[in-house]
């Protein structure tokens, strides 16, 4: 299986030209900036189309150096020598692809619509390898759903947001095609499935999954006791689906301030600009719940420009605001994004396609460098997890700053310029959670 995967991954660099030189695929750059994780999907976007010409990189001699590729964070065999060839792919080796791709997609126990793949969500890059884990056990990883917490209690439910992370994976179980579950490691192949700090009684788990609507849906809890509750998901459509990300953000601080977002998070400036329209759907949703048409704080980010118009915004200090108002609006908006990407028509040129992607890849960036909860992390676990855990599992198609994250108080992150209008959104609530978390980097628990 690794030498098959080794000879998938070099297959994977492989560019279909046209005749005219112009490319009609994914560009040599494109492949090379993806993670490990990523090529071996992006493999089959190169064989499903019908090639002219093709070219490709030398056979690597295992002797051979390695290079890097620019801002990729990826190192990647060279051949011991540079020179491009230009060949045919025939039919014989089309078809071992095929076989080869197959084999190593092949998912062990699927989700509720099947437990195969179709062959549609790897037209597209970005997907990740899936797990080796059934959806059984996989879902059950590290005993979730948990029943009791790590941390100190008084409350007869301390595990404030579980009830969210169990109605969205029955939801996913029963609503999307071919969910399974996907790899969760970094590209350092540190497993984040979970972390906890004994000491400290804190921890945090991480599911990784995808279906044939979604690339990724991460969902993250963090457990501390009364002192932190947190959950976290982020739902990627397929990059056939010129769409807004659907982010979650749900936080509570020692049971007394309360934190929460739920958006469509825009892929660019302007709603017209995405494939469909979707404020229109969300506004008769958020307008049920006065408790959540609060206004971020405009210190760190520019709600107009990184944030929809109909965001669920709220910062509460009554508890039964979770129950009554944001548990069914939460739910409203899940089902609602999903059916905009069942209703939306996918795109299908290799260029519209690697667009939605870079917006996708500028998203996680983003994203990355202003994470809120880094100080968190890295205080429970240390720096260098932290980075690791931000960079290439949280947001796995970031690009690394060079200065890495920046772990001190709130304010403009450090290496990079505040994004132009028409950039990327932040993921979650960014601002405030940073601004809450600094006030307690370690919350006492």
């Amino acid at each position: 299986l690794k030498r098959s995967t080794h000879h998938l991954l070099l297959i994977s660099s492989t560019v279909i030209r046209a005749s005219t030189g112009a490319s009609n695929l994914l560009s040599a750059q494109a492949i090379f900036t993806m993670k490990p994780q990523n090529l071996l999907a992006s493999a089959a976007v190169i064989a499903a189309q019908s090639p002219v010409s093709v070219v490709a990189f030398s056979s690597p001699s295992l002797g051979g150096g390695t290079s890097r590729v620019a801002g990729a964070g990826l190192s990647r065999p060279r051949s011991s020598s540079t020179q491009l060839q230009i060949s045919s792919i025939d039919t014989q080796a089309l078809s071992e692809l095929e076989d080869l791709i197959s084999d190593l997609m092949e998912v062990k126990g699927g989700g509720s619509h099947g437990a195969q793949h179709s062959s549609s969500p790897f037209l597209s890059p970005g997907r990740s390898a899936p797990s080796t884990l059934s959806m059984a056990e996989a879902s059950s990883a590290h005993d979730m759903p948990w029943t009791t917490t790590i941390g100190r209690t008084d409350e007869t439910n301390p595990l404030l947001y579980m009830p969210f992370w169990d109605w969205q994976f029955d939801f996913m179980k029963s609503s999307l095609t071919n969910l399974h579950p996907i790899e969760c490691t970094t590209l350092n192949d540190l497993d984040v499935t979970y972390k906890e700090n004994k000491e400290k009684r804190a921890r945090i788990v991480n599911h990784c999954y995808a279906s044939d609507e979604y690339r990724k849906i991460r969902m993250t809890y963090y457990d501390a006791g009364d002192a932190v509750q947190v959950f976290n998901s982020v739902w990627y459509p397929d990059a056939k689906y010129n769409l807004p990300v659907l982010g979650i953000d749900i936080l509570s601080f020692n049971r007394k301030k309360y934190l929460a977002i739920v958006d469509f998070q825009p892929l660019h400036q302007e709603e017209d600009d995405h494939a469909t329209t979707y404020e229109h759907i969300l506004h008769p949703i958020k307008d049920n719940y006065d408790n959540l048409k609060g206004r971020m704080s405009s210190k760190f980010y520019d709600e107009t420009q990184f944030f929809s118009k109909e965001m669920l915004f709220a910062r509460f200090e009554d508890g039964n605001v979770v129950e009554e108002d944001l548990f069914p609006a939460f739910q409203s908006y899940v089902k609602a994004h999903l059916d905009l990407v069942k209703t939306t028509t996918p795109v299908t040129s290799p260029k519209d396609i690697q667009h939605v992607f870079d917006r996708q890849c500028a998203y996680d960036t983003y994203s990355a460098d202003r994470d809120p909860a880094a100080g968190l992390f890295a205080a429970m676990f240390g720096k260098e997890w932290a980075e690791d855990f931000i960079y290439d599992f949280l947001f796995s198609l970031s690009e690394r700053s060079e200065e890495g994250l920046d772990f001190s108080p709130p304010g403009p992150p450090k290496g990079r310029k505040p994004a132009a209008s028409g950039g990327p959104p932040a993921q979650g609530g960014g601002a405030l959670v940073k601004e809450e978390a600094s006030k307690k980097t370690m919350p006492s628990i």
